[in-house]
């Protein structure tokens, strides 16, 4: 008998143990699966889903749950990518990725709570070559765009709010365009709290990026509206900090300074990074739009916001893998002037709104004012460009724009005519984008999205802008007239205009130009298509053409316009070669 019931303690205790071992909880957190695809396209979207075992109470809190991947490209290098909580449908944990080089990639992933950590075995996936071109970056040239493979981008869009539809971007798409300024519904709402970011706008931003990539067409993201930052500043609409749960944590005229609103903040990019940094139409960090609309800069410390602004420039530069570009801006009158913004973020952004501190006509009529509106209009643009251009030798785009706070209202002739010289003259005094006008919408939907668009677009898809090297202004003149330019080693490109008639058969003269040959083009800019080209040689270093006279033909108009753009392309002379004469045996 005892020979029998030894054995049938030992099975029974080695029972009890296994067990025990069962229901005891983990030591530390558990991946219990990676899902994922084997190939993807370079500059694509590699999703990772992750099943875990984890002990947390907030998921969007990298202090009580921190999933982090490892990347390892074919070449060696690394990146750290973080990972998300996203609620909705299938497995809560993810983590998106878009891979700059092809071959085969691995990665690990770590998962980190209070009671410990753990890795993952080394996945791998295939990157294969795709026809993106990956994401916008600052050219080497530091004054205009370029995408990840060094193509060439210069955008062409404006302002687009509220909820992004197919549709819509198939319109703006067909009027040339190639980039949207968004602004969003923060991600913290009074139902979440703060440090939760609700789910529906996140599946809404989502959406945006899926359909712009889809588009080709990119996203400059506003992250602070400056109305969700207001308790009192402008009043009306421009009024939603009743609606921002920071307030529970620190005064409107205080969140610049709030050491507690900080901590918040870093968790919240670092949110935004991880779900959608990986985007590669994700062309700017937007940090705040008008920031002198928010009471930390009004009744605050504007110091402060200034300081606010670089610190939050700093934390993309420090942790968003991708180095996507930042901007932000003070709002458009001519005194509201942004200093530590363009010198902080990456591009600088200054508004214009020409009814807000410009010297527009207050007469009501054309004949009355002392100059047209027009060319108030575009020397205006043309002065503060060039102001920032020269000061703080980075890109500059004019943030925002156009509305109604101008001379001529929307639907007029002149209204036309002011966002169309608008478009060329920010072009040739050095911007990289187009002015980002205010906003998509029925009541400027048939000024701000029309053909003029599609034809700038058509000159600036010709030019390789941030592959010129040497850029500096150049002068440009016309009769009665003004001219614009910028000159770089082997191309110059400018815009002339007359605001009070057209410009054919003016004589235009381009200064500075060095000696030699050129390729003249000159670019209908209301017909979206360049003219015959032809030869054209420095004199005295200078350089002059006429602007032809366009007479109808076939009983069509063949008209000129009011002004047009062109192009000197230097023709540079190979050296003629003579073989050496061979020896004589």
């Amino acid at each position: 008998m005892k020979k029998l019931l030894i054995p049938g303690l030992i099975l029974l205790t080695m029972t009890l143990a296994i067990a025990q071992n069962i229901s005891a909880p983990p030591a530390g957190p558990v991946i219990n699966n990676i899902f994922q695809i084997d190939s993807v396209a370079l500059y694509d979207k590699f999703e990772v889903r992750l099943a875990i075992s984890a002990n947390y109470a907030n998921p969007f809190d990298p202090e009580d749950i921190d999933v982090m991947a490892t990347f390892t490209a074919p070449s060696g290098k690394q990146w750290k990518i973080p990972g998300f909580y996203q609620t909705g449908f299938g497995t809560p944990w993810k983590l998106r990725f878009s891979p700059d080089e092809p071959g085969r990639w691995k990665y690990t992933v770590r998962v980190k709570e209070n009671r410990g950590e753990v890795m993952s075995p080394e996945k791998t996936f295939n990157v294969y070559k795709s026809k993106y071109s990956g994401p916008i970056s600052i050219a080497d040239n530091k004054r205009f765009l370029q995408h990840k493979n060094g193509t060439p981008f210069f955008g062409v869009g404006l302002w687009y709010n509220g909820r992004v539809t197919k549709e819509n971007l198939d319109e703006l798409k067909s009027k040339g365009v190639n980039f949207i300024s968004n602004f969003i519904t923060p991600l913290e709402t009074l139902a979440t709290g703060v440090g939760r970011y609700d789910q529906e706008v996140c599946a809404r931003i989502d959406d945006m990026f899926e359909l712009c990539e889809e588009r080709e067409i990119v996203v400059s993201l506003n992250l602070w509206f400056h109305s969700f930052l207001s308790e009192t500043v402008w009043g009306g609409g421009n009024i939603r900090w009743f609606s921002n749960p920071y307030q529970q944590i620190t005064a409107a005229k205080d969140f610049y300074r709030s050491e507690e609103a900080w901590k918040y903040q870093e968790k919240l990019y670092r949110y935004f990074i991880a779900r959608w940094g990986y985007s590669r139409s994700l062309a700017i960090w937007f940090i705040v739009d008008e920031i002198n609309g928010t009471d930390g800069w009004v009744s605050g410390d504007s110091v402060m916001a200034g300081q606010w602004t670089k610190k939050v420039h700093d934390y993309f530069k420090t942790n968003d893998p991708y180095n996507h570009p930042t901007t932000g801006t003070r709002s458009g009158g001519l005194k509201e002037f942004f200093h530590d913004g363009y010198k902080s973020t990456d591009i600088a952004g200054r508004e214009i709104y020409e009814a807000q501190g410009f010297p527009i006509t207050k007469s009501g009529t054309l004949d009355s004012a002392d100059v047209h509106p027009l060319k108030h209009s575009y020397t205006n643009y043309a002065g503060q460009i060039t102001k920032i251009w020269d000061d703080y030798g980075k890109p500059v785009i004019i943030g925002e724009t156009g509305w109604d706070h101008t001379y001529f209202e929307p639907g007029m002739p002149g209204y036309l005519a002011m966002h169309h010289n608008v478009l060329w003259v920010s072009l040739a005094t050095g911007s990289c984008m187009t002015p980002f006008w205010w906003a998509f919408s029925p009541r400027m939907n048939d000024v701000a999205v029309s053909s003029q668009l599609l034809n700038i677009r058509r000159f600036t898809d010709s030019l390789a802008f941030s592959k010129m090297t040497n850029l500096k202004r150049v002068q440009v003149t016309i009769p009665e007239g003004d001219g614009f330019g910028m000159q770089s080693d082997l191309l110059t490109y400018g815009w002339v205009v007359n605001p009070k008639t057209d410009v054919a058969g003016d004589q235009v003269t381009v200064y500075s130009m060095p000696e030699g040959k050129y390729k003249l083009k000159l670019f209908h800019t209301w017909r979206g298509v360049y003219l015959d080209e032809k030869e054209v040689v420095t004199v005295d270093g200078k350089i002059q053409f006429k602007v032809p006279i366009l007479l109808t033909k076939g009983g069509h108009a063949n008209y000129v316009g009011p002004d047009i753009a062109f192009v000197l392309d230097r023709i540079v002379e190979k050296p003629i070669v003579t073989p050496p004469k061979k020896k004589k045996k």
